[in-house]
């Protein structure tokens, strides 16, 4: 059934997208609850237990206790075993959670902790048939989702993830139209090339695409950033495909890697991957796919050359702005100024997520770094970090530099809120509907279709999860969609710790397996050969093997974190 139910949900999102030209919010949603339909209530109650269960290597039976390397938060959890029938996972006795914990603690090295625990009347526990673990609130929730009918499953997924990133969406579609309407983007651009000048152009452009990628979308940076590199082409005489594949490789790696742009901020949510770490991972895989981008482009450049394109009367066409490539005439506001609101909320989460807290003989105490900081200011630093506020008041800050920048009029402000608040509705309904859509094969065990992963390296579980993305990815041209797609069959597995990979490593996969493969099929491509004059022979000769190299370089440093930092999220403060 797990098997019938996955493959019609995405043969209804790849065929309702690609064949039939259904808005994806709309082939997600009859996906999701045709999936939802065909998933009987036992598998909604089994999925719903792994995902919240202590497994197997978290805990071995001695006697009558239960010794586990994780502590029970609750005063009673289940011990479960698989029926050997359907192979669900059935309750067999309780563990007893003492009010005060007096045993070793997790953090000493080998702690563990020691729980007694109690069998039902006429039950038996055989060596090692212990399946797992289960806290008796997680125990009760997964059967309650069971007695659900289908499309209140479906509408609760639906409202989770739009309640989770709604705010974060819209707060960064105001940053984005802030720095545009502002001159603030045009300044980064403009700042960066006159620093490293004209002949290192293309380092500039494709540092200044990554950087405002973060919070703008690719498009809207490329319809930004084109008329400059035209500009310099024109005064140069040369390297116009450098130009503009240099754009190309700094923005679109960090449009799936980086948050807040909306793909990165969902796969987070999708793997319970903080923010933080999210954006500081993302930036360095994503640093070093633009890298190996930048390489290819400068071998290509060199072998071949794109024309500058001849518009027709009427068309649009990139215009320059006002001041020329590299005119010191500020058309918008200082650099310093318009860094402030990508860098703040990097800043805020940072800060919530640095504050530690230790507990000794003299009472809990909290620092920031090393630095001694009262509870009150913990408690701010925090609140500030969370996720939600630092958007919110990093869009804040975008707007008053936009205000006082341009001195809108009421219409006008009025009209740039709402394009931008329309735009990011758009994005939350589909980011949502492909969250939902992963909801709904994630409770229907889509997951168990990995097990036997779970005996392979954690090596195996990324490349799967990359090679996964880019097929959906390939198939329907929506990278948000592909990540979502991708997470719904594997978020399950890992966040579950039965794949044995930190989840992190997955997200930045499922983020670079989202680029390959770029064609027809995908609007970014339509607006990369059309404003830069590329033909379709053009685009697929020189865009797509440049993304699809840039997505492997990315996977090759996800590989090697994996090999050489299996836990890289206890190295990263938990923020956000």
């Amino acid at each position: 059934m797990t098997i019938v139910a996955l493959a019609a949900g995405l043969v209804i999102v790849v065929g309702g997208i690609l064949f039939f030209r259904l808005h994806a919010f709309v082939a997600l949603i009859l996906a999701g609850a045709l999936v939802a339909i065909l998933t009987p209530s036992r598998l909604v109650v089994r999925s719903a237990q792994l995902e919240k269960v202590n497994r197997r290597d978290t805990f071995t039976v001695d006697g009558s206790t239960l010794v586990s390397s994780a502590k029970l938060s609750v005063k009673t959890a289940y011990i479960l075993v698989r029926d050997p029938g359907e192979g669900a996972l059935v309750q067999i006795g309780s563990v007893v959670v003492p009010e005060k914990q007096t045993d070793r603690t997790a953090e000493e090295p080998g702690g563990q902790f020691r729980y007694p625990f109690a069998l039902l009347p006429d039950e038996s526990l055989a060596d090692g048939s212990v399946a797992a673990v289960i806290e008796e609130n997680a125990f009760l929730a997964a059967a309650a989702l069971g007695k659900q009918n289908f499309m209140s499953r479906l509408t609760g997924a639906l409202g989770g993830y739009c309640g989770s990133l709604a705010i974060l969406i819209v707060s960064a579609s105001i940053i984005g139209r802030c720095l545009m309407d502002s001159g603030a983007a045009d300044t980064i651009v403009r700042r960066a090339v006159g620093t490293v000048g004209e002949k290192n152009a293309p380092v500039a452009f494709a540092f200044s695409g990554f950087t405002l990628s973060i919070p703008v979308f690719f498009d809207t940076v490329f319809y930004l950033m084109i008329p400059l590199g035209q500009a310099l082409r024109k005064r140069t005489g040369r390297n116009y495909l450098l130009y503009v594949l240099s754009i190309v490789a700094g923005g679109t790696m960090a449009h799936s890697l980086v948050p807040p742009t909306p793909g990165p901020l969902a796969i987070a949510v999708a793997f319970n991957v903080s923010v933080f770490s999210m954006i500081v991972a993302g930036t360095i895989v994503g640093l070093f796919s633009s890298a190996a981008g930048m390489l290819y482009a400068v071998w290509i450049n060199g072998r071949c050359e794109l024309q500058l394109p001849e518009y027709d009367e009427g068309e649009p066409r990139p215009v320059l702005p006002e001041g020329g490539l590299t005119s010191d005439k500020r058309t918008g506001p200082s650099l310093l100024v318009s860094l402030v609101p990508i860098l703040l909320p990097v800043l805020l989460i940072a800060m919530g997520a640095l504050v530690q807290s230790t507990t000794d003989a003299a009472g809990k105490s909290w620092h920031l770094f090393s630095i001694s900081i009262s509870p009150a200011t913990a408690e701010v630093l925090k609140t500030l970090g969370e996720k939600n506020l630092a958007l919110l008041l990093s869009a804040i800050v975008a707007v008053l530099i936009y205000v006082k920048a341009r001195r809108p009029d009421r219409e006008t402000f009025s009209a740039a809120m709402q394009h931008a608040v329309s735009s990011a509705g758009t994005i939350i309904l589909v980011t949502a509907a492909g969250g939902a859509f992963g909801r709904m094969m994630r409770q229907a065990n889509a997951a168990e279709l990995l097990d036997g992963l779970q005996g392979s390296s954690p090596v195996m579980i990324v490349v799967a999860a990359f090679f996964v993305t880019t097929a959906v990815r390939t198939a329907q041209g929506s990278s948000t969609v592909a990540m979502m797609t991708a997470a719904g069959i594997f978020a399950g597995l890992v966040t579950s710790g039965a794949a044995g990979v930190d989840p992190l490593y997955v997200a930045l996969a499922v983020g670079c397996g989202s680029k390959p493969v770029a064609w027809m099929n995908d609007s970014g491509f339509w607006v990369i050969t059309r404003m830069s004059g590329m033909t379709e022979r053009e685009g697929l000769t020189y865009v797509t093997p440049m993304t699809a190299l840039a997505a492997l370089a990315g996977l090759a440093v996800i590989i090697l974190g994996v090999l050489f930092l299996p836990n890289i999220s206890e190295l990263l403060p938990a923020g956000g």
